[in-house]
């Protein structure tokens, strides 16, 4: 799919940009001591780097392109359907829908500011009140456009954000993942809804019932055509929205304010797309980007065959996996120069890598009282036996045998990028099996003479740990964590699942025990993710949606995040967010594992004057152009 940089969303990604290596084969080789190990790691960890492309974006301006191509792309799944509503809680789907939708503003992480998209801002602030409103105004060329003109193009007015805001996010009834978004608490302990009030067609505004430190970052979003939503909840409720624009659609009747429609959707083969003639954003000789005419997207959900389509030329990006990394990089011919200047080539693919990921995979357990009548739910709930579990994750190990040295363990809780990274506070409990002992003494376990651990009340400990089925890495990670469990009596059973299924049991069932996960997506604002650290909501990982706070220590965090969300001012909220930092590295819901680095392979028959690759975009690439 086309990639897009878009730092404002908390979106799933369960592929982790990391590297590994097997020293072994099934030959006979002399045997090597650990210096030497780390000696050939170290070189080999350099030469992977250096034969490689490092640009970050720094925000010089683009190069004009051309129009015409067709980009070949990947998609890890069919859509469930083609509703924006329900792309909300399907990946797959949310990406595919992503090119006929855009979002009111943008973030420029260089500038560290925010910037106009479709609409520019404005933000009133009154002091004296203790309020906030924030002002909208829409492009005036923004259309519901159809393919080919099937239907006549409707203007996007402010009545499509107000109505999205209101009757789809703001309807409980429709299960968004903003509803909860849209209350904040006062200072009294009550709530109220941030509101949206219309000004005229392209002009509306929020009213704060607070001041807060990100308007812009609370309020931007996409939205759906009113027209057709409106007349689906008319006739069906709830009900009627999620049925509108199923998978049976024909995509060529769904209007798009995008830079691209769909034409073509073909179940487990692919989905095609064409270029919205329509579409707003130009470049500076009047070109409309993005540049290419069409774009395939074949339907893959394996790794290895994506690897093979892109090695065919039937795909123009690939993120390596750990055992492709090595080939991926040494068969490449980088379009960069050691000066890093651009030199067209016809032939091959350009390696990029970037340093550090912002986010990291992380291991977490089932607190939900669902499962309260089963032996681990008082394991979970036990902050001990979690500190314990956190004791015994051997990160130098997973860097070492899955990442190939090139990663770094993740002890912060914010990013380094992130204005209240702290780099005093860190996760205190680390790789030791003396502290893990103590910690499970303390709270009344026992390794007996069979070798195995029990609880108080003579249970065996032991628990799943469910990964994605299309994750060797962490499938890798997973081993390592059940062999240093096992060096203390604990028993844990990898379990493969495939991605869709692991979501239902986190969103729906609540049938899980422990899990690897990982959100991507830059927290760039410590008040990102408000629907996963809150315990109101619907990610909330551990418990979700919690009609009160469980625990003590939750209640806190809520509170520390309302408090600090609505602070101005660094040296007031910075306090704050200290606190929320600690309690959260000290409770361990969610215990991280490594950060590594990334790397990004795309084809030289495009002109790449503007793909950049960093730690904090990701690829970008919204403004390639075709080299013929």
């Amino acid at each position: 799919m086309n990639q897009k940089s878009c730092l404002l969303r908390i979106l799933w990604n369960l592929s982790i940009a990391g590297l590994s290596v097997s020293l072994f084969s099934c030959s006979k080789s002399p045997e090597m001591t650990l210096e030497e190990i780390n000696a050939y790691r170290a070189n080999n960890r350099n030469s992977l780097v250096e034969n490689t492309v490092s640009r970050p974006w720094k925000d010089d301006g683009w190069v004009d392109g051309v129009v015409g191509g067709t980009w070949q792309a990947t998609a890890s799944g069919d859509p469930k359907s083609f509703n924006l509503l329900i792309a909300e809680r399907d990946g797959s789907t949310s990406a595919i829908l992503n090119d006929l939708y855009d979002y009111l503003v943008d973030y420029n992480v260089v500038k560290k500011e925010w910037v106009p998209n479709i609409a520019s801002f404005e933000i009133k602030t009154d002091v004296a009140r203790g309020t906030l409103d924030l002002y909208y105004t829409l492009r005036d060329d923004l259309y519901w456009s159809y393919y080919k003109n099937s239907s006549p193009r409707v203007k996007v007015t402010s009545d499509d954000v107000i109505f999205w805001y209101d009757e789809i996010q703001g309807d409980e009834t429709m299960g968004s993942s903003a509803y909860n978004g849209q209350f904040m608490e006062l200072d009294d302990g009550s709530v109220e809804r941030i509101t949206i009030n219309r000004v005229d067609d392209r002009t509306f505004y929020f009213h704060f019932p607070r001041i807060v430190a990100e308007p812009l970052l609370h309020t931007n979003m996409n939205f759906g055509p009113r027209f057709l939503y409106k007349a689906a909840k008319d006739a069906g409720g709830a009900q009627g929205v999620k049925d509108l624009f199923i998978v049976e659609t024909d995509p060529r009747t769904i209007p798009s304010m995008g830079p691209f429609f769909i034409v073509e959707y073909t179940p487990g083969q692919r989905i095609v797309y064409e270029r919205n003639h329509d579409y707003w954003k130009k470049d500076s000789s009047g070109n409309g980007t993005p540049y290419y005419e069409r774009e395939i997207a074949r339907i893959v959900d394996n790794s290895n065959t994506q690897y093979l389509l892109f090695q065919q030329g039937n795909a123009e990006t690939y993120t390596p996996s750990p055992e492709q990394l090595s080939s991926v990089v040494m068969d490449a011919d980088n379009a960069f120069d050691s000066e890093g200047n651009y030199i067209a080539k016809k032939k091959g693919y350009t390696v990029f890598n970037a340093k550090g990921n912002m986010g990291a995979p992380f291991w977490t357990f089932n607190q939900n009282p669902k499962n309260k009548d089963k032996p681990y739910y008082n394991w979970f709930v036990c902050k001990e036996f979690r500190q314990a579990m956190s004791c015994l994750l051997n990160r130098d190990r997973i860097i070492a045998q899955t990442y190939r040295g090139l990663a770094e363990p993740k002890y912060n809780f914010f990013p380094e990028a992130n204005a209240y990274y702290n780099p005093d506070i860190a996760l205190e409990y680390r790789f030791d099996h003396a502290r893990a002992k103590e910690l499970l003494a303390k709270s009344g376990f026992k390794k007996e003479s069979d070798g195995f651990l029990y609880d108080s009340a003579g249970n065996k400990v032991e628990f799943d740990l469910t990964i994605t089925s299309s994750s060797t890495i962490y499938n890798d990670i997973a081993q390592i964590v059940a062999d240093e469990c096992k060096q203390e009596g604990i028993t844990v059973n990898v379990r493969q699942v495939e991605f869709q299924k692991i979501v239902e049991q986190m969103t729906a069932t609540y049938d899980w025990q422990s899990l690897f996960m990982g959100f991507g997506g830059s927290t760039i604002f410590p008040s990102q993710g408000s629907n996963v650290w809150l315990s109101s909501g619907n990610l909330h990982l551990w418990y979700p949606l919690q009609q009160k706070p469980a625990t003590d220590w939750e209640a806190r965090v809520d509170k520390l995040y309302s408090e600090a969300s609505c602070m101005v001012e660094h040296e007031k909220a910075a306090p704050l967010w200290n606190e929320y930092q600690k309690i959260l590295l000290e409770q361990c819901p969610i215990i991280y594992l490594v950060r590594g680095r990334s790397f990004f392979a795309i084809q030289n028959r495009w002109n790449l004057s503007n793909v950049y690759y960093d730690n904090i975009n990701g690829a970008e690439i919204r403004n390639i152009f075709t080299l013929e």
